[in-house]
């Protein structure tokens, strides 16, 4: 987006941006790594679990935007395995933070069709975390208007490594064909295997990576960086990454003539 359009923008209300948005073009599939936390906290001279926490509004703001838009997932990177390299005070605040968010808003996720996924190394929670997110899943198994699949423990490398794994075991056990192994076959022993890849990736607080986050999904990602804070990323911010998404041609690798004919 060039900065006359920008400039643009940011003289329009949310209500305006809404408007312009064209449902025909909106992502199936939104992944977010959500950045900043701990910089939004040292700023205002907080402890770092206090940007967790008010980070915890901006998950409920943007799952309120992504069901009114009709977005079908989104996938938030809400613990990453190097996370685990974290001060251990950090580390139990961050695993109680997300005890207290599953048990605050459990009840409104279902009422308003809220299917919770999670994946990564789940056996590396702590016990009660695990216990946690094991009931959220089996309460909202049934859900499907909003496909919600926090990654905790979770590493993109690791991933592979966990689906080569259960690929050669079968292969083993005879099950499987070394030629049978393709990327359909790779595809169905990912975390991910019952979603589309995301559309669009958001990450925020100014980073320009990926972080090890979702590496095989993301081959055909639009990617979206903003230096907004986690924190501060609320509705009018997603408006913004969505509006600029919709300006780009995804063309998965052909040229537009092949796609339009």
């Amino acid at each position: 987006m060039d900065t006359k359009d920008s400039s643009t923008l940011d003289q329009l209300s949310d209500e305006e941006l809404t408007i312009k948005l064209d449902p025909g073009l909106l992502p199936k599939h939104v992944a977010i790594i959500m950045d900043g936390n701990g910089r939004w906290a040292e700023l205002r001279s907080l402890p770092r679990i206090a940007g967790h926490r008010e980070g915890i509004k901006s998950v409920r703001e943007i799952i309120t935007v992504c069901l009114e838009l009709g977005i079908h997932a989104l996938t938030i990177y809400a613990f990453s395995q190097e996370n685990w390299n974290r001060p251990v005070q950090e580390i139990s605040s961050l695993m109680g933070l997300l005890e207290y968010y599953l048990s605050t808003e459990r009840t409104k996720l279902i009422e308003q069709g809220v299917r919770v996924r999670t994946i990564g190394r789940l056996d590396s929670l702590p016990t009660s975390a695990r216990q946690w997110v094991q009931a959220t899943e089996q309460e909202t198994a049934h859900l499907d208007r909003l496909h919600l699949t926090l990654a905790l423990s979770y590493g993109g490398r690791t991933e592979i490594v966990d689906a080569v794994r259960e690929l050669l075991h079968e292969v083993q056990d005879g099950k499987l064909q070394p030629d049978d192994v393709d990327e359909s076959r790779i595809q169905q022993y990912l975390y991910t295997h019952e979603l589309p890849d995301p559309d669009l990736l958001i990450r925020t607080s100014g980073e320009s990576r990926i972080s090890n986050f979702l590496l095989w999904q993301l081959a055909y990602t639009e990617l979206y960086f903003t230096p907004t804070l986690w924190p501060d990323f609320r509705r009018r911010e997603l408006l913004l990454a969505l509006l600029e998404y919709q300006r780009r041609e995804r063309r998965f690798g052909r040229v537009l003539s092949a796609i339009s004919s």
